[in-house]
């Protein structure tokens, strides 16, 4: 897979369409070893999400919300950013509307 020295990728339109469509996830960029997206929940629909297999970053866009990371809970606000291990239990709650940037950092395939 060739990759370009850079990537421009629009984290505003991908979050105004998801917020139209009420909610998802759309991926923005991608390259070995890093998958970018934008994550947008709307209440009442439920964060349904598993353990994902791979580092990842949320990065608060617009909205607040509670993230619950293995029984722990951070409350997290527009600017702030959280890092989840790969394997752990985790969930959105208690937003009305809640847009995330998500970095994961991809594992090499063996």
């Amino acid at each position: 897979m060739t990759v370009p020295y850079e990537h421009l990728f629009d984290v505003e339109d991908a979050n105004r369409r998801l917020k139209e469509d009420e909610g998802g996830y759309e991926v923005v960029h991608s390259s070995p070893g890093l998958e970018i997206g934008v994550y947008v929940l709307v209440a009442p629909e439920p964060d349904r999400q598993q353990p994902h297999e791979d580092d990842e970053v949320y990065v608060v866009i617009e909205g607040r919300g509670t993230l619950e990371v293995e029984g722990r809970e951070a409350e997290l606000e527009e600017g702030q950013a959280i890092f989840v291990a790969a394997g752990a239990e985790h969930r959105f709650t208690g937003y009305e509307s809640l847009s995330l940037l998500v970095v994961f950092a991809r594992r090499e395939a063996a």
